[in-house]
């Protein structure tokens, strides 16, 4: 099965995870790293790169 670009970028291009409550949100990068995003439900503001299921 082809993997489509399209669809890939839809559900994994700019998308992090809390590191403490493992809500989603998509942001960009440099916004992130800077700081700049804190999570909706509990408030902080460490994220990790969501994982590419297989």
């Amino acid at each position: 099965m082809a993997k489509i670009q399209e669809a890939s970028n839809r559900l994994y291009k700019n998308v992090f995870v809390c590191k403490k409550c493992q809500s989603k949100i998509r942001a960009e990068p440099q916004k992130i790293l800077k700081g700049k995003v804190k999570c909706r439900k509990c408030k902080k503001s460490a994220f990790r790169p969501l994982k590419k299921s297989r």
